[in-house]
């Protein structure tokens, strides 16, 4: 496997390792207000899938309140006018609100000295022509990432996760983006409630496909969270829970299936632990980074 890791090439182009600073742009998500759906997407906590990120307030306080907790895991020995972030909006839809508002946000956090990224979390059913032409001037400033949650390619599961919009609306933005000169990111769920191994390559096999290539993926564990919608569905009808092994050899096959010029941002995924019911073992963060790793290691 030659495939290509988001820590070098950050690293190859700036010189240092980028930390990743998750901040709230305060959106809320049409899939949870009633405008498409109510309840959003089944797996999706109350904090929109962004329980780490910071509070929402202005700007440059989210920024500085990341950094406090950031900046521990930063060498002692770098300074910091050298210290370098993405601010990464993550949680909700954070396209879908007040367009003036979005472009205030978004341009103050892309325009400050230590942000080197803005990375955008967003549906594809949510960046009108309007927000499309304020992303492309932003990527003007600084490189802009979008990351859309796609999760899986099969309707049935999408509709039993309570996704709310179709594969060909995500094909349209796809390419909307890419023609815009974006950057795009793909957010996959493997071990969504009944799907195959099969189902969960043949969603990747199709990101593989995409023309202009896809920038980036995030291959994302699934996660049982208290408090959601799937956390009800599992306590009624228990489906089946991957084990570590299992997910691992799903998820390197999974890298086998993409081409070199894909980006992989992500292998797993965190969970509060306060809200995590299943799979237990995903708690321990180190055993199963090392378990990848080694198996990685193993493939090349």
């Amino acid at each position: 496997m030659n495939n290509r890791w988001i820590s070098d090439v950050l690293k190859q182009t700036y010189g240092q390792k980028i930390y990743k600073l998750s901040l709230q742009s305060g959106c809320s998500c049409p899939n949870r207000d009633g405008t498409i759906g109510v309840g959003g997407c089944s797996f999706c906590s109350e904090g929109g899938s962004g329980d780490f990120a910071a509070r929402v307030a202005p700007i440059s306080e989210q920024i500085a309140e990341a950094r406090l907790r950031v900046d521990k895991k930063m060498p002692s020995s770098l300074s910091d006018s050298d210290k370098k972030y993405i601010a990464y909006f993550q949680s909700f839809t954070n396209t879908y609100g007040d367009t003036d508002m979005l472009k205030k946000l978004f341009t103050e956090a892309i325009n400050r000295p230590e942000i080197v990224i803005l990375s955008i979390g967003t549906r594809p059913d949510c960046i009108s022509d309007e927000m499309l032409d304020i992303l492309s001037s932003l990527n003007s400033i600084k490189p802009v990432w979008i990351e859309l949650g796609l999760q899986t390619i099969h309707e049935v599961t999408a509709t039993r996760i309570n996704r709310c919009y179709t594969l060909s609306c995500f094909e349209e933005t796809y390419h909307r983006l890419k023609n815009a000169g974006l950057t795009v990111i793909t957010h996959v769920i493997l071990g969504l409630p009944g799907e195959t191994h099969e189902d969960m390559y043949a969603t990747v096999r199709y990101l593989s496909t995409l023309d202009p290539t896809l920038d980036g993926i995030k291959l994302q564990l699934l996660h049982i969270l208290k408090n959601t919608r799937l956390y009800e569905e599992y306590i009624e009808s228990p489906f089946h829970i991957m084990s570590l092994e299992e997910y691992t050899e799903v998820l390197i096959n999974c890298i086998k299936l993409l081409p070199e010029e894909t980006v992989i941002h992500r292998l797993t995924g965190d969970a509060p632990k306060a809200l995590l019911v299943e799979p237990k073992w995903s708690a321990n963060k180190k055993v199963v980074l090392n378990t990848i790793v080694k198996r990685l290691r193993d493939e090349l």
